[in-house]
């Protein structure tokens, strides 16, 4: 961009390391075989954890870097591999997103046996949250965890579960009282092998990534299998996401990062009407839009992470604000990429068709940019002063 973002006040010379040694390790990394998505994300996954940058994910008292998980170098990480790969962004969230419950309430045995193992990309986590009719809705949950004299029978399903059928472990969301609303649901930590647990279907999507419907039935576990209190599950859940939606939005911004860097060199060597294309007033002006969405995207997204590190608030509106608008923008600069690039754009293999079906998902997933938009609206009418 104009500007490099690294000398915004966001930043510590921390992360500007952690920015260079990403950026070199990206370079060094061959691709992966994407034709085995499952095959490809464990690869990748090794591979974060052998080059350190997994630690990033737990608390450095459990092989982590930082006493706490530090938004800013989560959301650097993310953006830096979304503008490399997809599945890459894709298993490194997933490892802080899956293992986030143990590390903000797990107990110290859950800790222990389980966040060193994430950080060297020797367990692969999952966030098992979605039902079939409960999203965004976590209200609609019917998964039920019935106590029995070991523990708890886990019953129902879970779909549209990221790293579902190659997960080590899922931290499961279930109801363990009659309480309504989102009362009453517990997490509890569910390795893969558990009997009664069931990969019941894999899911396909426009941009490949391993993805299933689980089913428990019968699914005994252990009174120690929860974590953390019984009932504040959604509390746990939320707290859990504020910490990783900043982060959606710094990979959507990795993405319309790249598409823009791809739509810069190919408007300066496509030739067009006696020059290049990059000397028509229409596209100048449209770059000139394209990054001015990118830094704009950025700028919240790094904010956000900041206030979080920095100033220990609460970022919950913050947060909101950055997923909508990168993940809104990105998909405007990505479009406008494809565009750009004429039939390229739409050529199968073609790095901006690539990244047209990477983005499509960061608009729904964790949030789509319709509740977005509602978090962000009852967070600005709660702070308007009164005439």
């Amino acid at each position: 961009m104009i500007s490099d973002q690294l000398d915004w006040p966001f930043f510590e010379d921390r992360h500007r390391a952690l920015d260079r040694d990403v950026r070199a390790w990206l370079v060094a990394q061959s691709q992966h075989d994407e034709d085995d998505v499952d095959a490809a994300c464990r690869a990748w996954v090794r591979a974060l954890g052998e080059g350190g940058f997994l630690r990033h994910c737990v608390p450095a008292a459990y092989g982590g870097v930082s006493g706490e998980i530090d938004s800013r170098s989560l959301c650097l990480m993310r953006e830096r591999l979304a503008e490399h790969d997809g599945l890459a962004d894709f298993s490194f969230a997933m490892q802080g997103l899956g293992s986030g419950a143990i590390a903000l309430e797990g107990s110290e045995m859950q800790r222990t046996q389980w966040l060193p193992r994430v950080a060297r990309g020797e367990a692969i986590a999952a966030f098992a949250l979605s039902e079939p009719d409960a999203g965004s809705d976590v209200a609609a949950m019917t998964m039920r965890a019935h106590p029995t004299k070991e523990g708890y029978c886990l019953e129902g399903a879970k779909t549209w579960i990221s790293n579902g059928g190659i997960a080590d472990f899922y931290s499961v969301f279930a109801r363990t009282s009659d309480e309504s609303g989102t009362r009453g649901i517990s997490c509890f930590l569910v390795p893969a092998a558990t009997r009664g647990l069931a990969i019941a279907e894999r899911l396909h999507v426009m941009a490949p990534h391993p993805l299933a419907r689980l089913e428990f039935d019968g699914c005994a576990v252990s009174a120690d299998a929860m974590i953390g209190m019984p009932g504040i599950g959604f509390k746990l859940a939320m707290r859990t996401l504020d910490i990783f939606r900043t982060s959606v939005a710094a990979a959507a911004v990795g993405f319309a990062r790249r598409a823009f860097s791809e739509t810069i060199e190919h408007c300066r060597t496509r030739s067009m009407a006696g020059g290049v294309l990059a000397d028509m007033p229409t596209v100048r002006a449209k770059l000139g839009e394209m990054a001015s969405t990118v830094d704009g995207s950025a700028l919240l997204t790094y904010r956000a992470a900041w206030l979080r590190d920095v100033m220990h608030r609460s970022t919950t509106a913050e947060a909101a604000m950055a997923k909508m608008t990168a993940t809104e923008g990105a998909q405007q600069v990505i479009d406008a990429a494809v565009q750009l690039h004429g039939a390229r754009g739409v050529q199968s293999g073609s790095v901006v068709e690539r990244l047209y079906r990477e983005i499509r998902a960061l608009r729904i997933y964790e949030g789509a940019t319709e509740v977005q938009k509602l978090i962000a609206g009852r967070a600005a009418l709660a702070g308007a002063s009164r005439p």
